[in-house]
């Protein structure tokens, strides 16, 4: 199965071997080219640009994971590309490439729901998750609690009222004057913080149920930066107690989610899935409470092709996949998927 992944700034190519009981020992070939240079000028994905560069770097990406799997294409079974949620520009490279190469190789295309990649991903480590369990998608635009009953059988239990917590890292780092991309830069910058210093509310934990908003945190620390004396020391002392608010928020909203489904294992998926404190405080809480904690590799918590080979793999091998139109859906809600 090859995966094509293209809904925002990362060219991601995998080719995998579908092997049920241990998928992550099937991956063959795994590519990625990131246009973070691209847009640093801009301090944000310029959706434009982003599509034209997929354009450039996408063939020669899928020519590398060939090569480096040792396969031609007439050996490959099946083609996967994220087909939402995304930019709609980035989505169509990718979906008309993937829809075309199938087409010409005659072989089934399959368009895969991109946070259901981000859930999936744990499952290419060799002790995998096994429904159900507790969902934590933290990617971009999105910070979702999921409760997971099966493959494809998905309930939305918590989901962003507006700055997602991977936004809420970029735009707060964009404000303290940190360079793009600003979440990792933030991150980075927090371990040198002393704490204590400073302390930010922890959004929305002061009452029932697991929604998420962010928008109000990141007024808080741009407050707090305009007020301060603004040296390197203030920029590393904010950046640590907001990066201990996301966290303790994020932490209390998963132990909520446990307690309401009664779950005993919770994935921690996307980007800021990463991030090292968040990793180290939900380990600790599982170790605490009794519930144990799934992370994908730190290369596949970035948007990645092997995530969007194996969950169209694990499509097509219950009989899923694409008609001949190409088609992208940039906003697609994780319920709406059929069960696989």
């Amino acid at each position: 199965m090859l995966g094509i992944e293209s809904s925002c700034d990362e060219t991601g190519v995998a080719i995998l071997r579908w092997e049920p009981a241990a998928p992550g020992r099937g991956l063959l070939a795994h590519t990625l080219y990131s246009q973070i240079k691209l847009h640093a000028d801009y301090g944000g994905v310029v959706p434009e640009l982003a599509s034209r560069d997929h354009v450039r770097k996408l063939l020669p990406l899928v020519r590398e994971a060939l090569a480096e799997a040792g396969l031609k294409p007439a050996d490959l079974g099946g083609v996967a590309y994220t087909a939402g949620p995304g930019l709609v520009g980035a989505l169509l490279v990718g979906a008309a490439a993937g829809r075309a190469l199938a087409w010409a190789l005659g072989v089934p295309a399959v368009g895969v729901h991109h946070m259901e990649g981000h859930l999936l991903a744990p499952l290419l480590e060799d002790d995998p998750p096994q429904p159900p369990f507790v969902a934590l998608l933290v990617s971009g635009g999105h910070s979702l609690l999921i409760e997971v009953r099966a493959i494809g059988e998905y309930r939305i239990l918590g989901d962003t009222l507006d700055d997602a917590a991977g936004e809420a890292f970029d735009k707060t780092a964009k404000l303290m004057g940190l360079p793009y991309p600003g979440g990792p830069a933030l991150a980075r910058l927090a371990e040198q913080g002393r704490p204590g210093v400073f302390r930010f509310s922890r959004p929305m934990t002061d009452r029932p149920g697991l929604d998420f908003s962010f928008s109000g945190l990141k007024t808080q620390v741009l407050l707090a930066w305009q007020h301060s004396d603004q040296g390197e020391q203030t920029r590393a002392d904010i950046a640590r107690a907001f990066e201990e608010a996301i966290v303790d928020t994020l932490l209390i909203k998963c132990r909520r989610a446990l307690a309401a489904t009664g779950a005993r294992s919770l994935v921690i998926a996307g980007g800021v899935g990463a991030n090292r404190r968040l990793r180290a405080e939900l380990a600790a809480a599982g170790e605490k409470d009794g519930f144990r904690t799934y992370f994908p590799r730190l290369e596949f918590c970035t948007d990645n092709g092997a995530m969007i080979a194996l969950a169209g793999a694990i499509r097509l091998a219950s009989g899923q996949h694409q008609g001949e139109a190409v088609e992208v859906r940039p906003r697609w809600n994780l319920e709406d998927l059929p069960a696989a």
